[in-house]
């Protein structure tokens, strides 16, 4: 899990948190009879005739309403537990630890060499690339545009014979293992000045 999606589940998760409490303070200070008794008397049901006379009067509206607001919380929900699955990126990974010292690397400025070395290739339009996994294996994962019109055996030699022995040696690893996920767009049409 990256720090961006801990970030965000300690802000969902505090919202929700929040929620409840107030949810429950009101409550509890309902039934200790904290409120005025001519608003709320403290032996009176929370669902009483006004609260069922309130939905009554609603109408269908207030059901679709209730219906599209529980779609958009299952949607949030899925999206939540998505975002759970997500590998674990990395800040810094260490190459060396030894009496010598330590040696470290960015793991975002790695992943930006191996975008760049993989972008050098005329096959590709783009590329990006993460480190993920624990930091004693990492892995790496590509996201590749390539231009359609090359074969894309020139965009596998590349990849297997400049971009991933580049990262292996800079990860002083003998092996990495790498997915790319490529996909094919035509090339830009070429842009000229008229002047």
């Amino acid at each position: 899990m990256n720090a961006r999606t801990r970030r965000g589940n300690r802000l969902g998760l505090g919202l929700v948190g929040l929620v409840l409490t107030l949810l429950g303070g009101a409550a509890l200070a309902r039934g200790l009879g904290v409120f005025p008794q001519d608003w709320a008397p403290a032996r009176t049901p929370i669902v009483d005739g006004y609260v069922t006379g309130f939905f009554a009067r609603g109408g269908p509206a207030l059901w679709w309403l209730a219906a599209l607001a529980s779609l958009v919380v299952a949607v949030l929900a899925v999206r939540w537990l998505l975002v759970q699955g997500r590998r674990q990126t990395h800040r810094t990974l260490r190459i060396e630890d030894g009496p010598g010292g330590v040696t470290e690397i960015s793991a975002g400025g790695m992943a930006q060499a191996v975008a760049a070395d993989v972008a050098s290739s005329p096959a590709v339009l783009s590329a990006d690339a993460n480190l993920v996994g624990p930091p004693a294996r990492p892995e790496v994962r590509l996201r590749v545009v390539a231009d359609e019109s090359v074969p894309i055996a020139e965009l596998s030699r590349h990849l297997s014979a400049v971009a991933l022995p580049h990262m292996r040696d800079a990860l002083d690893r003998d092996r990495v293992p790498a997915v790319a996920r490529v996909s094919l767009e035509p090339s830009p049409a070429p842009h000229r000045d008229v002047r």
